[in-house]
């Protein structure tokens, strides 16, 4: 009897893992922004990149965001887990990777918390995240302004200075990168139009130069939508380890 109850939890673990949707490889070059499901604008994704590369020079605490268009029936969980834990974000020694992972179909997400971070992330704070400012910020589709002022309220809780969810309608921080590039669009949109609706019209070319090299050199210091840039000295993951705290929801 002992040995038919072995077999058939066998059977069910190895249907299990026949079925589970399979993690994408880990991003090459690395980048702290996988927006796999085009939710956010490439401008907003290089503020993003930008925010987390400099936390992580700073501290070497590598925070990551993965969206998705689906989870194609897996369970959120378990899918970030094993995504987070795939990927190795974080470094080996220190443990401390921390992974937002959301899902558009579903409408689910998940923050998963490296071993070395649980500490100050607990679980009751991560879930405060969750539903106070991610949740009320998807529900209106503001992926980026949820995903803004979730990383600002992790990175001021690792850094022991608390959160308390008191948003009162504001972004954590200033991204005075995204603020310059809307007003450079603005300035191409008004070009453009001087020059009678011309496709590469001298003032609507200048300002667009000045655009693409705000997103690809001095606004976000080298590193463009992709996340590759000069000297960014991120090389990768580290090889980070998960045990399964954090958090997650829906919207």
């Amino acid at each position: 009897m002992k040995h038919k109850l072995l077999l058939l939890l066998s059977l069910c673990v190895f249907a299990f893992n026949l079925f589970a949707k399979e993690t994408p490889p880990a991003p090459n070059p690395p980048v702290f922004v996988n927006d796999y499901a085009n939710a956010l604008q490439p401008e907003e994704k290089a503020a993003l990149e930008q925010k987390l590369f400099d936390y992580f020079k700073q501290t070497s605490t590598q925070i990551v965001i993965v969206i998705e268009q689906s989870l194609e029936g897996d369970d959120a969980f378990g899918y970030s887990q094993k995504l987070a834990q795939n990927w190795g974000i974080g470094e080996k020694d220190k443990k401390n990777g921390l992974l937002i992972y959301v899902a558009l179909a579903e409408r689910k997400m998940r923050i998963q918390v490296g071993y070395g971070l649980e500490g100050a992330m607990t679980d009751a704070i991560s879930k405060r995240i969750i539903d106070g400012i991610l949740k009320p910020n998807f529900k209106q589709q503001a992926y980026f302004n949820g995903l803004n002022e979730a990383t600002d309220a992790i990175t001021k809780t690792l850094a022991g200075e608390g959160f308390t969810n008191d948003r009162k309608g504001k972004s954590e921080g200033t991204p005075w990168g995204l603020i310059a590039v809307i007003v450079i669009v603005f300035l191409a949109t008004i070009f453009r139009g001087g020059k009678g609706g011309r496709r590469g019209g001298g003032g609507g070319g200048i300002a667009e130069a000045l655009l693409w090299g705000t997103l690809a050199s001095g606004g976000f210091s080298g590193r463009g939508s992709s996340g590759s840039g000069g000297d960014s000295g991120f090389g990768g993951f580290g090889g980070g380890s998960f045990g399964g705290g954090g958090a997650g929801g829906d919207w």
